[in-house]
């Protein structure tokens, strides 16, 4: 038994260690997949800047009209770019290889991806990007760092220079730390701008990592509700049964 335990907390630490992002620190977002406005600006997002790299294969464009008030009509000439039907997922023309060639690893799909990395996580990633002329794209991330995707969010965002924070180790040697990050030069939305069109970035991808949520919550509700009723009515009836058997 032990060792059975041993073996399922051991193929556990990869998902651990790929949530955590390095110990970051992370920024706290509230989402609403209630407020279908949210998620209708977060899919607009997704597609208009992400989707040119990243897939999101597991969900399928008639059920996101269905579940965020759309129109199939308006589905079909704002969100879908690339002659699919609307029965189809959400995928790209780029292959793994294509990508892997573009970038030095395939972007991945990102239907999954707020439950394999949380939304504190994603929220931080996307606004925490800062220039670094080391890099290929010429960008690194705080929570990420050497980071191979470029910042596609620069335009609405602006550009960030890093802060860092010398830091005196044991041996008296000192450190200069990545403390955070300021903006260096405006984008086309105001900080506060930004922020919103990444928490509906990150509400849309909440969605899709389980489109069946709300239903499920309210779903489990009524179940419990029928379970208490009937627990009554179970008990009433144990009572008239055995009130005669002493």
């Amino acid at each position: 038994m032990k060792k059975q335990l041993l073996a399922v907390l051991f193929l556990m630490v990869p998902v651990y260690a790929l949530a955590s992002g390095g110990g970051a620190h992370l920024d706290k977002v509230n989402i609403d997949l209630t407020n279908k406005g949210s998620l209708q600006r977060g899919a607009r997002t997704f597609v208009n800047y992400c989707m040119g790299c990243h897939s999101a294969k597991y969900q399928r464009y008639n059920r996101l009209a269905r579940d965020l008030d759309i129109s199939e009509d308006d589905v079909i000439e704002n969100l879908m770019f690339t002659g699919d039907k609307i029965g189809d997922t959400m995928h790209i023309a780029m292959t793994k290889a294509e990508g892997k060639n573009y970038f030095g690893a395939a972007p991945p799909d990102l239907t999954l991806v707020a439950r394999v990395r949380g939304i504190d996580w994603l929220y931080t990633y996307l606004r925490t990007f800062y220039q670094d002329d080391s890099r290929p794209f010429g960008v690194n991330n705080k929570v990420f760092p050497s980071v191979g995707m470029p910042n596609v969010l620069w335009q609405l965002q602006g550009t960030q220079e890093p802060v860092y924070e010398t830091m005196t180790d044991d041996d008296g040697h000192e450190q200069k730390m990545l403390e955070g990050v300021e903006l260096l030069e405006a984008g086309e939305q105001t900080p506060e701008e930004f922020d919103r069109t990444v928490r509906d970035l990150v509400n849309f991808l909440a969605y899709t990592s389980e489109p069946i949520k709300l239903e499920r919550q309210s779903l489990g509700i009524k179940v419990l509700l029928f379970l208490f009723v009937f627990f009554i009515v179970a008990y009433l009836l144990k009572k008239e049964y055995w009130k005669d058997i002493h």
